[in-house]
């Protein structure tokens, strides 16, 4: 009998000026969301800032809680989840997350996908998601499908509300981490 395997999804708010105006628009406590394979959330990736001081520059991102655009948001409030999967259902996974770290450059931030969800219409382009478009593509793409719609449709709150997701922990981020 293998042991019980798991990734980890965790739904995020920094309380920067974007995301504030995410939250008014639609009245969720989180509105980012990332993937994680361990539960230290050192191997952790999403559609994001590339660089902390600018949010129009996104595209794919390995995130680093320790230097990355969490370290310049000390009160971010989190809530992580763990989701069990087999070893295949994993192993697929980092394969579909090697083709995103190889081809890095080539990712864009679906800004206008946000918009699409907001009209329930999906907008999608080649190599460009938003944060919580790009976790369900990887689970989807690993033969995982929480819901039944589009990835390009899916939001943090989505995660939220999925039965399938076991809740771990919610907080401030730097209490978790430390």
């Amino acid at each position: 009998m293998s042991q019980a395997n798991y990734v980890y999804i965790m739904l995020s708010d920094t309380g920067t000026l974007f995301t504030t105006l995410i939250k008014k628009y639609t009245r969720a406590p989180y509105n980012h969301a990332s993937l994680s394979f361990d539960p230290q959330l050192e191997d952790m990736y999403s559609f994001g800032r590339k660089n902390p001081k600018n949010p129009l520059h996104g595209g794919f991102v390995k995130e680093d809680i320790a230097r990355g655009t969490f370290s310049k948001y000390q009160n971010t409030m989190c809530v992580i989840y763990r989701l069990e999967v087999t070893d295949r259902e994993k192993e697929k996974m980092k394969r579909v997350l090697e083709v995103f770290q190889r081809n890095n450059h080539k990712f864009l931030y679906n800004i206008l996908g946000l918009i699409g969800v907001s009209m329930k219409e999906p907008v999608e382009f080649s190599n460009s998601y938003f944060c919580s478009q790009f976790v369900a593509e990887v689970l989807n793409r690993s033969g995982i499908k929480l819901w039944d719609k589009l990835p390009a449709l899916v939001t943090p709150d989505d995660f939220r509300n999925s039965e399938e997701l076991e809740l771990v922990y919610e907080g401030r981020l730097i209490d978790y981490v430390s």
